[in-house]
């Protein structure tokens, strides 16, 4: 018995003693990285960063050991394997951009909906709760969750920053940053302030989709041009002569070398024929 109160009193004691450190409050809405912006903006619910990570991984081992194992010559499955891993990132991305063109569709009725509640005498959490039964069917479980979050007890400024990170939009953060607005400083034109946006937003998703359409050639033309030299190079490592003149040192410069290039050349192809980019209000 004596062992165990000497342990109760010396738990006591550090308890006591760590009590007056000062620790650092934890931020309630913590700035997101650049990977959890990613999967957020991509719309696919519980998809956490060491999924990504740990799926890249088993990726680029096994394209790394299949191609060592058909050719012969590690530094050709290395590059393979890489580029490999880089697939569920640039998934991510691809249906980033998807999910955006087509919110950026729906995102005029829902704010028309959302004018139309305001108008008819509901508070802006009341209005907001309503679009996850009448809203756009894209948008419904998002603002299910800020529904949830805020009749659980959650002021309305740390739902709608909840909100703000779950859609990933930039459209969203402008309609968040409004709202924001007009609940601390009262606004009686709030129903003109978002019939303007809307008309906006159809106005720039109309050209959008026609400049769009114009300049996917420019990115067609930038993905075909880095992947055929890829490909001609898989084709040529199933003869073991080819496969050969890269199992040294220099052929695995060689090999480095032109994959810098290749996406060098990629990123500045899409740089150029790129649009402005809709900037997040963070």
């Amino acid at each position: 018995m004596s062992v165990i109160f000497g342990l109760l009193l010396g738990a006591g004691l550090l308890t006591i003693w760590w009590s007056f450190w000062p620790r650092n409050a934890k931020p309630l809405n913590p700035t997101p990285t650049t990977a959890q912006q990613l999967i957020a903006r991509s719309g696919i619910a519980h998809l956490t960063v060491p999924a990504v990570v740990t799926v890249s991984l088993l990726l680029a081992g096994i394209v790394f050991i299949c191609l060592t194992v058909l050719t012969g010559a590690a530094p050709i499955g290395l590059c393979f394997g890489l580029f490999a891993g880089a697939l569920p990132w640039a998934a991510l991305v691809w249906q980033g951009n998807r999910r955006q063109i087509a919110l950026r569709e729906i995102w005029p009725d829902a704010i028309d909906n959302l004018r139309s509640a305001v108008r008819a005498g509901l508070t802006l959490p009341e209005a907001l709760s309503q679009l996850a039964e009448r809203g756009p069917e894209e948008l419904r479980d998002a603002f299910a969750d800020f529904t949830a979050d805020y009749r659980s007890g959650a002021r309305f400024d740390d739902a709608l920053s909840r909100l703000k990170y779950t859609l990933s939009d930039p459209t969203a953060d402008r309609l968040i940053a409004a709202l924001k607005v007009t609940r601390e400083v009262g606004g009686a034109d709030i129903g003109r302030l978002l019939q303007t946006l809307s008309d906006f937003l159809r106005d720039d998703a109309r050209t959008r989709a026609e400049l769009e359409a114009r300049q996917s050639w420019t990115v067609n033309g930038a993905r075909l041009a880095v992947v055929a030299p890829w490909a001609v190079l898989l084709l040529l490592a199933t003869q073991p002569q080819a496969a050969a003149a890269y199992q040294s040192v220099a052929g695995l410069i060689v090999l480095f070398g032109g994959m810098v290039i290749s996406v060098i050349c990629y990123r500045l192809m899409l740089r150029i024929g790129s649009l402005p980019a809709e900037r997040r209000v963070l």
